[in-house]
């Protein structure tokens, strides 16, 4: 599973001119299952975010966690996380999930973060969405399992 994690100090996702999830500070999580993942993998990064010490603490240093802060996450499917970029001019996507298992380790991951007490709003899977955020830092991650 792949995931790319800002941290934000808002972010929202809009379908068809309607906004579907909002947050104020804490992490937008743009998430891609890979064809190979599991549920394991789904489970791990889900609790490894949460835990990641990107927020500031009191002296300005990158020392809290999302669960320390009490910030939320706004989880995104992004299946283009799965590109393909090593031939040619056109990105290949084979290496993402079939569409049915995307989704499904996609609810699961988000499911995960609920669990561990974190407020999680979601885009829409395989819908046409608008992302907007401001980038706090900025603080971008690149994270597999």
């Amino acid at each position: 599973m792949r995931a790319l994690v800002q941290r934000v100090s808002t972010a929202s996702v809009t379908v068809d001119d309607q906004t579907i999830g909002e947050i104020g500070p804490g992490l937008l999580i743009l998430v891609c299952a890979m064809h190979d993942d599991s549920d394991d993998a789904a489970r791990k990064l889900a609790t490894k975010i949460p835990k990641l010490r990107i927020f500031r603490d009191d002296a300005g240093t990158m020392n809290q966690s999302l669960l320390d802060t009490g910030g939320a996450a706004l989880v995104v499917s992004q299946f283009t996380l799965a590109a393909d970029t090593s031939r040619g001019n056109r990105p290949g996507f084979s290496a993402a999930a079939p569409p049915d298992e995307g989704k499904r380790l996609y609810e699961l991951f988000a499911a995960e973060l609920a669990t561990q007490g974190i407020t999680v709003e979601t885009g829409e899977f395989g819908a046409d969405m608008a992302v907007a955020l401001v980038n706090d830092g900025p603080v971008t991650i690149w994270m597999e399992s």
